[in-house]
Parts: structure tokens; C-alpha cells; sequence
């Protein structure tokens, strides 16, 4: 088992790192959408969406991962009436490729953003 964090992606807001490589699987903590100085991108959805991508991508790639290595997306939301605004940004990140994915709506998330994504992906080998 491999802890993995990187200075191109926000610091934990708590005890935990950016993700953990057991094997071959890349297994990554939710991300919201915080800037590298840790200020929230924007209150736009679709911005937050972007940025927590962007976080994701340098998460993958210090794991020696990347999105089309991802096998399972599980997306928490504030509210579902956003889902369309969300899926647009995701499917430009994922194009053709097209992971399995979870989306729920919660009740609240951490500094009350709008979007949190969690990954599982495969390490390239």
C-alpha cells in the first residue's frame, strides 16, 4: 500500500491523503473545488466541476494514474437540480470513455460547495 499526496492539488482539509494505491488500483479522496491557495474556484457549478477534475487529473497523475485509466466515479452533490450542468462538465473530461459513476445528492459538503467527485482508477502499469 502506497500513500499518495502532491503539491499541484489542494492540502487535505483534514487527516487524510490525496489517495492510496493498493495493487494496481488508484483509490483517490473525494476532491471539492479548492484552488492550490485553498479558496473555492468559483459558485458556479460548472466552474467547481472543472476545478474538482483539474484536482483529480494531478491526483491520478501522482499515482501514475490518469482519467482514462478510471474504473469508478462516485459524484455527491448539494443539490440534483445541478446534475445537468455537472454531467456536461464530466463528459468533457471522460469523452467517449465513460466509467461506471454513482451521483448523489447530500445534504451538505465541506465549505458548503457544490460538487465533490471520489475516483477508483487503474495505476498504469
Amino acid at each position: 500500500m502506497k500513500t499518495v499526496n502532491t503539491n499541484k492539488a489542494p492540502e487535505a482539509l483534514g487527516p487524510y491523503s490525496h489517495a492510496t494505491v493498493v495493487n494496481d488500483l488508484v483509490f483517490t479522496s473525494g476532491q471539492i473545488p479548492l484552488t492550490l491557495d485553498g479558496n473555492i474556484v468559483s459558485d458556479d457549478v460548472q466552474e467547481q466541476t472543472k476545478q474538482v477534475l483539474e484536482n483529480l487529473t494531478v491526483v491520478l497523475q501522482e499515482a501514475g494514474s490518469d482519467l482514462d485509466s478510471v474504473v469508478k466515479a462516485t459524484i455527491f452533490i448539494s443539490d440534483m437540480n445541478n446534475f445537468q450542468k455537472i454531467n456536461e462538465i464530466y463528459g468533457d473530461y471522460f469523452g467517449k470513455y465513460q466509467p461506471a459513476r454513482s451521483c448523489v445528492e447530500v445534504a451538505r459538503l465541506p465549505k458548503d460547495v457544490k460538487v465533490e467527485i471520489e475516483l477508483i482508477g487503474k495505476v498504469k502499469e
